[in-house]
């Protein structure tokens, strides 16, 4: 590979995670020099077993997804480097992007950050991170059938998450750890309806076994038993390096992208969870080969525009065989 920061890139994704993996493999097998900047943060990695990713019926660990993307990228030309990047800006049509380790520089940037799921201010759960408790009920409702199970938060988001869990499980909380609530009074009356208890009081104490939860400990001196926890504190995106290259972010702080994943900034894109596309895995992987697409597009079309596709092809036509041979025909 040569040395960091000394050869423009045609395209750089920023996030080695299913967006990042899904382009890499579209832009590779394009033919498009393109490399990989991986922090190494993915939430993927969060996921001991994922269960509702097309094509594995047994489940396959987050790990082990990313390590076959990548493979299946690699196999096809893809170059990985493992940075961080702090720093971003725009030089007329030139990407310089600098990291904790080196600098880069392309003409296309991918932005597949994701984002962090802020977990609850309790003790000990994050050894229960993706055994027992988890942050989507989309992804791990099925999980938690028949089981006891909680939900931490004081919003409207926390009601309807309570609610609707209900579809898996009778035996349903709230817990607000401390928080008075802030749910409206429609939310505060369904609470009421279906007959869902509410526990104000701070969490003090987890018991757990390997990460299975058993019992949430409150400051009044009450233990609870559960099996599984969802928490609903909201989520942090990673949008600092869409901030410095000026794209336009949503009230939530998400990327705004088209139908291409085009951002406000020509030659800048975004993919996966930084975006206002619902944090799903599979969805993931679905923008980012939207976006391998579209910048292998624009390429195409700004090599008509700048007549860099004829001066390869020139190339061509002076050292490769162009023309198949013609036998004629017998007949």
């Amino acid at each position: 590979m040569p040395e960091r920061g000394k050869q423009k890139r045609e395209v750089i994704c920023i996030g080695g995670g299913l967006a990042g993996l899904s382009a890499a493999i579209y832009l590779a097998r394009a033919q498009r020099d393109v490399l990989v900047i991986d922090a190494g943060d993915s939430l993927a990695r969060w996921e001991p077993r994922v269960e509702n990713y097309l094509g594995f019926p047994d489940g396959i660990a987050g790990d082990e997804l990313l390590v076959r993307g990548r493979k299946q990228a690699e196999t096809y030309g893809a170059v990985f480097v493992g940075d961080d990047i702090v720093e971003a800006a725009l030089h007329g049509k030139e990407f310089e992007l600098k990291g904790k380790k080196g600098t880069y520089r392309a003409g296309r940037v991918l932005l597949a950050t994701g984002l962090l799921h802020i977990p609850p201010e309790i003790p000990s759960v994050s050894e229960c991170l993706g055994h027992s408790m988890f942050f989507c009920k989309d992804c791990d409702g099925v999980r938690v059938r028949d089981r006891r199970i909680a939900i931490m938060g004081h919003n409207n988001d926390a009601v309807e998450y309570a609610l609707g869990v209900l579809h898996y499980s009778p035996c349903v909380i709230v817990a607000t750890n401390g928080h008075e609530p802030k749910w409206s009074p429609d939310h505060g009356r369904w609470l009421e309806e279906y007959e869902i208890d509410v526990h104000t009081r701070k969490v003090i104490d987890v018991e757990h076994v390997k990460g299975e939860l058993k019992s949430l400990g409150f400051e009044d001196g009450k233990r609870v038993l559960l099996d599984s926890l969802f928490t609903t504190r909201g989520d942090v995106f990673h949008n600092k390096l869409a901030c410095l290259l000026g794209a336009e972010l949503d009230r939530e702080g998400q990327i705004q992208v088209d139908l291409c994943m085009r951002t406000s900034v020509p030659g800048l894109y975004a993919a996966g969870c930084i975006t206002p596309a619902n944090c799903q895995m599979i969805i993931a992987a679905g923008q980012g080969a939207a976006a391998g697409q579209s910048i292998n597009r624009d390429l195409f079309e700004e090599s008509l525009r700048n007549h860099s596709l004829r001066r390869f092809r020139a190339k061509q036509l002076s050292t490769c065989e162009t023309k198949p041979e013609v036998i004629q025909d017998p007949g």
